[in-house]
C-alpha cells in the first residue's frame, strides 16, 4: 500500500493482518510502481486567472472561477455559500489580492485547511492594499504569475511535474500572438497621450510606453468607489476640451454617472473610446484570445485603422 507521499504505510498494513512482502535482494526502491498524478481542484477568485490555470493544469485540474460575469463590477461582488463551500472544498485557491477580493480572503480565514494550497498573485509580486489590483494587465506580471502556477502544480503534485511541464510549454507557445501584439504597440505608438476613466489601463500604459495623461486620483477614486476630487475631474475635463489625448480607454464594468458623462464628452469631440473589461469577453474565451482582442481594439483606435465600440455601443472614431 502507497501513503499519500508515496511511501510505504507498513504500520497499517501490518495492524490490518496484511502480509509486507519485502523488495527482492538487489532491487532498488526506485523501481517501485510511481503514484499515479492525482486530479488537483482549483478555485479561482477571478475568470482571468482561472483561465490561465486551466490551461497549465489540463486534464489534472478541474478549475471554478468564481467571477465571471461580464456585466458586473468585480469590485462589488459578495459571494454565495455555494462560492464559500466551493472553495472550502479546495485544494488549491488563486486569488487576486490588493483588497480586490477580500470576499475570498476572508472565506479561507474562515475555513482553514492545512494542506490546502493559496496563491495570494499580490503577496506573489510584492503588492499590498492600495496598489493598483489590476495585475492581469501587466504582461510582465503575466509571465512571473503563469511560471508561478506552474511549479506551484509540481509542488502540489511532484507526480504530475513532466505532464505540467508540457501544459506550460503549450501555454507559452499561444502567447506568442500577444508577445508580438505587445511589441507592435509598443514599436509604433510610444508615447501617445492617452486617457482612462479607471486605472484599469495603467499598467498597460506603462508597459507599451504610452502617455497615460488622466490624472491619477481620478483613475483611483473611481476604481475604489469614490467620488474624485474636485480638481482631477477639472484637469480630466479640460485635457477633453482641447482634445489632449488621442484615445479614451473605458473601464466597461465600473460604470458611474461620472464615467458615463466623461465618456459622452470625450465622443463629442470625435475622440476614439475603447471599452476594457475586468473579466474574460466572452466568458468563455481564453485569457489569450481575450487579452490580444483588448490589444487589437487599442492598437485600432490609436491609429484610426477601424471605427471602435464604445462600452454603449456606439462608433466613436471620427
Amino acid at each position: 500500500m502507497i501513503g499519500r507521499r508515496g511511501r510505504p504505510v507498513l504500520v497499517a498494513a501490518v495492524l490490518l493482518g496484511a502480509t509486507v512482502m519485502p523488495l527482492a535482494p538487489g532491487v532498488s526502491a526506485s523501481l517501485r510502481p510511481a503514484r499515479a498524478p492525482r486530479v488537483i481542484n482549483v478555485v479561482a477568485a477571478e475568470d482571468t486567472w482561472g483561465s490561465l490555470a486551466s490551461q497549465l493544469g489540463g486534464r489534472l485540474v478541474v478549475v471554478t472561477s468564481v467571477i465571471t460575469n461580464p456585466n458586473a463590477d468585480p469590485h462589488e461582488y459578495e459571494a454565495s455559500t455555494a462560492v464559500a463551500r466551493s472553495i472550502g472544498g479546495a485544494n488549491f485557491v488563486i486569488v487576486n489580492g490588493a483588497g480586490y477580493d477580500d470576499w475570498a480572503q476572508k472565506i479561507l480565514a474562515a475555513n482553514p485547511a492545512p494542506h490546502r494550497f493559496v496563491l495570494d498573485i499580490a503577496k506573489f509580486l510584492g503588492k499590498k492594499p492600495g496598489d493598483n489590483p489590476h495585475f492581469w494587465y501587466d504582461p510582465k506580471y503575466v509571465f512571473a504569475v503563469i511560471d508561478k502556477i506552474s511549479s506551484d502544480y509540481t509542488a502540489v503534485d511532484p507526480a504530475g511535474a513532466g505532464y505540467f511541464r508540457q501544459c506550460l510549454a503549450k501555454v507559452e507557445a499561444s502567447l506568442v500572438p500577444y508577445r508580438e501584439a505587445l511589441a507592435s504597440l509598443a514599436r509604433h505608438d510610444a508615447g501617445v497621450k492617452v486617457a482612462s476613466t479607471e486605472s484599469i489601463f495603467q499598467y498597460p500604459a506603462e508597459y507599451l510606453g504610452l502617455d497615460l495623461v488622466t490624472p491619477y486620483p481620478f483613475m483611483q477614486a473611481v476604481s475604489d468607489g469614490y467620488d474624485p476630487p474636485v480638481g482631477a475631474v477639472a484637469t480630466f475635463e479640460h485635457q477633453i476640451s482641447v482634445r489632449g489625448f488621442r484615445v479614451l480607454v473605458y473601464n466597461n464594468q465600473t460604470i458611474t454617472a461620472l464615467t458615463t458623462t466623461i465618456r459622452d464628452q470625450v465622443e463629442a469631440k470625435h475622440i476614439p473610446v475603447v471599452g476594457m473589461s475586468e473579466t474574460l469577453q466572452p466568458p468563455d474565451a481564453t485569457f489569450q484570445s481575450w487579452m490580444l482582442g483588448e490589444l487589437k481594439s487599442v492598437g485600432g483606435a490609436l491609429n484610426d485603422r477601424n471605427p471602435v465600440k464604445s462600452a454603449g455601443g456606439r462608433s466613436s472614431s471620427p
